[in-house]
């Protein structure tokens, strides 16, 4: 089975959004990495030192390559990354080779015969 892995970058607030959307185009699980923080064309400015940029979330998904773009699609609209400045990127990479998928395979398996 060919795999994509999507990983969206994302403010904190519609991290939930972004994932209910993913699971719903086909993706069986996700992974997130809270508190990160990233810096646009713009550097962002501090008061006495503190930063003020938003929480930012890294959301990694392993899905089936032939689903990757419409996943990738809907977080892009849900996540509204091309109207409002800043609000998140996305991107997919190839998989070469992934283990302990063993739980989920059935999972993508029936997902992907429902295609059929």
């Amino acid at each position: 089975m060919r795999l994509k892995l999507i990983v969206a970058l994302v403010e904190d607030d519609r991290t939930d959004r972004v994932i209910e959307v993913a699971r719903t185009g086909g993706a069986t699980g996700a992974t997130v990495i809270t508190g990160v923080r990233g810096e646009g064309l713009k550097p962002e400015s501090t008061f006495f030192g503190l930063d003020l940029t938003g929480r930012r979330d890294v959301v990694l998904f392993l899905v089936a390559a032939s689903r990757a773009r419409q996943i990738l699609e809907a977080i892009r609209d849900s996540g509204r990354f091309e109207t409002e400045p800043g609000a998140g990127i996305a991107f997919q990479i190839d998989i070469e080779d992934a283990v302990g998928l063993s739980t989920q395979i059935s999972a993508l398996m029936h997902e992907l015969e429902e295609d059929i």
